[in-house]
């Protein structure tokens, strides 16, 4: 697995981002060259959403809508219809974003995410036992929810070592998501087809019809994880030199395997239930964060804000390519995430690892 990893190379912090007299922050120079690339493309992003296609608000209105002009249509469309969906969308991507940078510093796995350790799986049953068992009596994001925290009780337990053990993590878990996945399709197969197409829209991975009380769910999440993220980014860059530096420096690698993995499954679970269980975001922002800066550690708040950006182009394009109409989003983040990896060994191919 290592052999997927991108090469780093050891640049020592160049500038120091003060907050208030007491805290500095170390930020690399090259670090903040690529979030400030990443923010303008998300800015791109985020007018084309509101702006593009028939009810798309003119360029002329647009600011003056964002900054509480907006009245008739342009209301609409930025307070019903593409605005919370937008919010959602880049609040869900870097809930992704952040948790695959959390998992894949715990697990030292470029390939690893909490879609490997049946989260996503575990909250599609949810979603589908709630449907098939209790029909418009128990919400989407309900069922998910119980049905990620089920697979993750039933991961931990059958670890035999919690979540401290990342290869256990990674076998059990791709046990509980092949269970999860066969539930789904079950309950796929036996339902009515409209009832059925409903849910297999969501069990993919969908951010239409989102709302700004789904938008305050995902934010809520991030704002209450951020601040135990930043308590424990400092151990996971040092846990990247191994267990045995990382103990003797007084990192507790176990402790921050396990919190890395917990704070990782919030995320992920927050992200299911406004959206659904997105596929491959998890996977390549934080991957394509370590290529953006070709520096070692966790990148966690780049791999957040690239999680945001793919998510927010990925939605675009659900929105406005003309040859799909409908689909949901997660079928477009399946595509990004299958580019990628075909890119990626493609490349090792060539350079003789593969």
């Amino acid at each position: 697995m290592t052999s997927c990893r991108p090469a780093a190379r050891a640049v020592s912090p160049r500038l120091l981002l003060r907050v208030g007299r007491n805290v500095a922050l170390p930020v690399r120079r090259v670090s903040l060259l690529a979030a400030l690339a990443l923010f303008v493309l998300l800015v791109v992003a985020a007018v084309a959403t509101l702006s593009l296609g028939r009810l798309g608000i003119p360029l002329a209105d647009l600011a003056g809508a964002v900054t509480g002009g907006a009245e008739g249509k342009n209301a609409f469309v930025l307070e019903r219809l593409r605005g919370p969906r937008l919010t959602v969308a880049v609040g869900t991507g870097a809930a992704l974003g952040l948790s695959g940078a959390l998992f894949q510093s715990v697990t030292r796995n470029p390939l690893g995410s909490p879609d490997v350790i049946g989260l996503a799986s575990g909250a599609g049953a949810g979603t589908a036992i709630a449907a098939l068992l209790f029909p418009g009596s128990v919400p989407a994001g309900l069922g998910a929810l119980l049905g990620a925290v089920l697979a993750m009780a039933l991961v931990h337990v059958s670890t035999g070592t919690g979540f401290r053990d990342p290869a256990r993590l990674v076998i059990a878990g791709i046990g509980v998501a092949a269970i999860g996945t066969a539930i789904t399709h079950y309950v796929v197969h036996a339902m009515e087809r409209d009832r059925a197409a409903v849910l297999a829209a969501y069990v993919n991975g969908s951010l239409s019809a989102r709302s700004w009380d789904d938008a305050t769910t995902i934010w809520l999440v991030l704002l209450v994880v951020a601040p135990f993220t930043a308590l424990v980014s400092r151990r996971l860059d040092i846990g990247e030199m191994g267990d045995d530096i990382a103990g003797a420096l007084g990192s507790e690698p176990r402790g921050t395997k396990t919190a890395g993995v917990v704070l990782a499954i919030v995320l992920s679970a927050g992200a299911v239930v406004v959206a659904g269980p997105i596929a491959f975001i998890s996977l390549t922002a934080p991957q394509i964060a370590k290529r953006l800066t070709r520096v070692s550690g966790p990148h966690l708040m780049l791999s957040a804000l690239t999680g945001a950006v793919l998510l927010a182009l990925a939605d675009l394009c659900a929105q406005q390519l003309p040859l799909f109409d409908s689909l949901p989003v997660g079928i477009y983040t399946m595509a990004i995430g299958g580019l990628y990896l075909g890119r990626l060994l493609v490349r090792e191919w060539r350079r003789g690892v593969l």
